[in-house]
């Protein structure tokens, strides 16, 4: 019953969001992919339930109770007829916190394989995703960590076009930019647009063909995720200034930015010189795309 799975980081190529309805939920529309950096979720056999945090982010983050690694295990259980083997749990918090990479949804997502494959393998995938559905807007999504368009408030899912290999950099200007307090401004700046994105082909044939048909879309939260981390500003204009970059966008609500470059050496090169040039930056090579293997 020993396992590991991998929790990679969310990127949000594209996110539309558009204005509150009358619950207070705001509809949106954004093509997820998952990089090939992230946290690493274990489990073992234990005399009781029990949730152990390391990594270098693990002081970020509560080590028990409302950590969602914590509440799937409770939610899987709930649904589960009979006693279940306790567990142990282990979270490698690799991911900067309150970041835009859906890290505690995906920390979740390879929280609730894990445990399905130990509790109950005769389980469906939808039966799963349910449960991960109820655990917040990107629970669904980041169950697989499989490229995906979502809608609604992020429930409805629909398969994203084939995507190319991505060569990225994610770029952290070590700040946490609060969900809440971003969208609060958002509502502030009022400035609700069209959540429908352009027609998507049925695939992208290279990564310079996508970075063209990402410059006609947004990140709608850009501009108050600004206003509260002005330190998202300054990545975007760094990495707009780069010659590798094909395309720079914050992801989520931020503080995570993310540039597209043609070839992994590009991608490298620029990785390299923004942790030479701005040290104090949380900056990561990658391949967009996904879904990427579980490690041994």
């Amino acid at each position: 019953m020993f396992g590991k799975a991998f929790a990679p980081a969310k990127v949000n190529l594209f996110l539309h969001v558009g204005a509150p309805g009358a619950d207070g939920y705001h509809p949106l529309s954004s093509l997820l992919a998952f990089a090939d950096v992230g946290d690493r979720v274990s489990l073992a056999p234990s005399d009781a339930l029990d949730f152990r945090l390391t990594g270098a982010f693990a002081g970020a983050l509560p080590g028990e109770g409302d950590n969602l690694v914590v509440r799937a295990a409770t939610a899987l259980r709930a649904v589960l007829r009979g006693p279940r083997a306790p567990v142990s749990l282990m979270l490698d918090k690799a991911l900067p916190v309150a970041a835009g990479l859906g890290g505690g949804s995906s920390d979740a997502g390879a929280a609730l394989r894990l445990l399905r494959a130990a509790w109950a393998p005769e389980l469906s995938d939808e039966a799963l995703q349910a449960v991960a559905a109820d655990l917040g807007a990107d629970g669904a999504a980041c169950l697989w960590g499989a490229p995906v368009l979502a809608e609604g408030r992020g429930e409805a899912l629909a398969p994203a076009p084939r995507l190319p290999a991505c060569p990225a950099v994610l770029v952290n200007p070590g700040v946490p930019a609060s969900t809440a307090a971003v969208y609060r401004q958002f509502d502030a700046l009022a400035a609700f647009g069209d959540i429908t994105p352009s027609p998507l082909p049925d695939a992208f044939e290279s990564v310079e063909e996508l970075a063209g048909w990402l410059s006609l879309q947004r990140n709608d939260l850009e501009a108050a995720a600004i206003v509260v981390a002005p330190e998202i500003g300054d990545v975007l204009a760094d990495l707009a200034a780069e010659p590798e970059v094909l395309l720079a966008r914050m992801s989520g609500s931020g503080a995570t930015c993310f540039a597209l470059c043609s070839s992994d050496i590009e991608a490298e090169q620029l990785a390299e010189r923004l942790e030479s040039l701005r040290p104090d930056w949380w900056v990561r090579r990658c391949r967009l795309g996904g879904p990427w293997p579980d490690p041994a």
